[in-house]
């Protein structure tokens, strides 16, 4: 007898197509068997070990996060609620071009200081780990053994990368640095990464020109994966570095997954249009292209990402000699507030959309929650100064808010055929963004439900279905017999983000379970101890 049987689910199963009412059996961590329109056909019902009435609730694929910040996370955490009570069965990791592994011991310590506002320092992790496929294993074995608690793909970071074969110079590399580029991201795409992220705005990856990265996406490509850049500009000239990142797959035969593919700040209001049209035309002439969103309008980064990059060169501790500096600091503030720093999209920073939303020394913690120019107005100071001592006090440590978005832009894009959903969560923080626990609901509950946005079934498409074909998993993403059991039950009248501004760590409404590999990891809303997740590795072609 098989393990579970779900009864009468109303079955959204990621396709798009319409929902159906069926039976779901269960068995070996995969689907068994699906009886549609059972009770009505009056035919032998199946049974298991278990049932579960499902009536009222749909069942979909788990949803997965195109654009997950848990790289420590899930090694620190074996509850990891933030995404399991959300329905993410499976997190891709790697983001923004930065992240530990490939890594030497010179450029892990680099990168734990470089993104330390995203994932904190990581002194409570064990880096026994230096390549990709070590990493990999690591989350393999997760806590004792028993796995993490979501899958979880990863993205060769080609920020890390320039780092261990160049540093962080600002500088073209030369053809052997190339090639020892060329090499790492094709031994991490080997040991089974999906693919190869960029943060064009961040150091050391944004002084990598178009040639050097079209190098690599031609190492990508040949290797099944994708590209997935967070770009040169969400600000001005956004919708030239869209059609740079278009332009340089096309050239190199790489597939192209837009990061958090928004049309920020007041140069872009209502321009949305102009970015969907600029891929309908690159689809039609045959291009391979897919982009993520999150259903909010601020963003989410560090301060110290804000700038300019003349500044980030030489690494972090180059950047605080920077700072410390009154001479070199003045002319930090002059490009960031009259210039328009590239950290800032080359728009000259407002401070009152600068929201601290967490720092590293407790000390700080009254910065939290307020922009940047309160805390200055407070203090009765310039908010540079305010701004310039939070990065020096804490390390580069603060991470922000930066209300920047326009709704209509969110909603025009969230509609196109090739969106797919992505958190862009960071977790740490004493005030950290709510799309880290509210995104996927929020998706159900706000855009679907309430604005009618998209229908319920497209919806799940955009969560499910589509970023597994993305992903290039064959058994994943969509309710079908022989696949994989990572699935969600929720409730479509109720579902909701609990997380807010005021409260970001609120867990959502409507989702009383999630199942991976067929083992409930929240059962009747709560976080069972199952730690059901693994790596989830490129398939070879």
């Amino acid at each position: 007898m098989e393990e579970l049987l779900i009864r009468d689910a109303d079955v959204v199963d990621g396709s798009g197509a319409p929902s159906y009412r069926a039976d779901v059996v269960v068995g070996g961590g995969r689907i068994v068997s699906i009886v549609k329109e059972a009770a009505a056909a009056g035919c032998q019902r199946p049974t298991a070990r278990r049932e579960l009435d499902a009536d009222g609730l749909a069942l979909a694929p788990g949803f997965i996060d195109m654009h997950a910040h848990s790289d420590l996370a899930l090694l620190r955490d074996p509850d990891h609620s933030a995404k399991a009570a959300q329905g993410v069965t499976l997190e891709v990791l790697g983001q923004d071009g930065l992240s530990y592994a490939p890594v030497d011991d010179r450029t892990l310590a680099e990168v734990r200081r470089a993104i330390t506002g995203w994932n904190g320092d990581g002194d409570d992790i064990d880096f026994s780990w230096r390549s990709v496929g070590e990493y990999l294993d690591r989350l393999d074995h997760g806590f004792d053994g028993e796995g993490i608690a979501v899958n979880a793909a990863y993205l060769v970071p080609q920020g890390t990368v320039r780092m261990l074969a160049v540093g962080w110079e600002d500088r073209e590399a030369t053809p052997q640095e190339l090639d020892r580029m060329r090499q790492l991201v094709a031994d991490g795409l080997r040991e089974g990464a999906v693919g190869m992220s960029s943060g064009l705005t961040y150091t050391p990856g944004m002084y990598a020109k178009d040639a050097e990265l079209t190098e690599l996406c031609r190492v990508v490509a040949a290797h099944g994966g994708y590209y997935c850049p967070h770009h040169r500009s969400y600000g001005a000239g956004a919708l030239e570095a869209y059609e740079e990142m278009v332009a340089l797959t096309r050239e190199a035969g790489c597939p192209l997954h837009l990061a958090h593919a928004t049309m920020n700040f007041g140069v872009n209001k209502g321009k949305a249009p102009d970015l969907l049209t600029l891929l309908d035309k690159a689809l039609a002439e045959g291009a391979d292209i897919t982009l993520d969103t999150y259903p909010y309008t601020p963003g989410c980064t560090t301060l110290v990402a804000m700038l300019p990059s003349w500044a980030s060169e030489g690494g972090p501790e180059a950047i605080l000699a920077r700072l410390k500096d009154d001479t070199t600091a003045e002319r930090i503030r002059h490009h960031m507030e009259v210039v328009g720093a590239d950290g800032c999209h080359g728009v000259p920073i407002e401070w009152d959309t600068i929201e601290i939303s967490g720092v590293s020394d407790p000390a700080l913690a009254p910065y939290v929650g307020r922009t940047v120019q309160h805390s200055a107005d407070l203090r009765g100071e310039a908010p540079w100064v305010t701004a310039r001592r939070l990065l020096i006090e804490d390390g580069l440590g603060p991470t922000i808010l930066q209300h920047v978005g326009h709704e209509e832009n969110v909603r025009q894009i969230m509609r196109h055929p090739v969106h797919t959903g992505g958190s862009d969560g960071i977790l740490r923080g004493d005030k950290p963004h709510p799309r880290a626990y509210g995104t996927f609901p929020r998706y159900l509950g706000h855009y679907v439900r309430e604005l009618g946005v998209l229908s319920l079934e497209e919806c799940v498409a955009h969560l499910t279905g589509r970023p597994a074909a993305r992903l290039r998993l064959p058994d994943r993403g969509l309710v079908r017999e022989g696949y994989r059991a990572d699935l969600v039950l929720f409730d479509p009248a109720t579902v909701a983000a609990g997380a807010t501004f005021e409260a970001p760590r609120t867990l959502p409404a409507g989702i009383p379970h999630v199942l991976i590999d067929g083992r409930f990891v929240i059962e009747d809303g709560r976080r069972t101890d199952v730690l059901a997740g693994r790596a989830v590795r490129r398939t070879p072609r």
